[in-house]
């Protein structure tokens, strides 16, 4: 899967144009995403040297992104027709998100076992797995709610 994160507000705390401290778990759980085979893409407003500061403060931590701000390292917008800025990501993780930035893992837990949100907030809600969705005591399933009403 390939994967956008942002950097301010999401792997350190905002104190743009300085580097805030580590949001807890954020280098850790990155390093498990790349383990796992995802393709990870920093996705930050920085530029210049202040992206170069993020990036190498990453890579000091022991995580190498992909590509910076775009969908490959080779990209560029000089002679390239079909440049766009927006990324061909299957995923963003972002502080902006709807919702806010869950914790590193809940993140974690959501790309590894491919779950939504949705999908965790009903498990909280019924005390059982979407993997396995029944209800122990009533052995009845249990039905994810969807949000329109149809």
């Amino acid at each position: 899967m390939i994967i956008a994160v942002d950097f301010d507000g999401t792997i350190v705390e905002h104190e743009y144009p300085k580097i805030g401290r580590e949001i807890p778990f954020a280098i850790d759980t990155l390093k498990m995403l790349i383990k796992d085979r995802h393709t990870l893409i920093l996705w930050s407003v920085r530029e210049g040297e202040l992206l170069d500061e993020a990036i190498e403060w990453c890579r000091a931590r022991g995580v190498e992104f992909y590509a910076t701000n775009k969908d490959y390292p080779e990209e560029t917008k000089e002679g390239n027709p079909v440049y766009s800025r927006k990324l061909k990501a299957d995923m963003f993780i972002d502080d902006r998100n709807v919702g806010g930035l869950p914790d590193w893992g809940t993140i974690y837990r959501m790309i590894s076992h491919r779950k939504t949100w949705s999908d965790l907030l009903i498990e909280a809600e019924n005390g059982v797995s979407i993997d396995n969705p029944y209800n122990k005591e009533s052995r009845t399933r249990i039905k994810k709610k969807k949000w329109w009403q149809i």
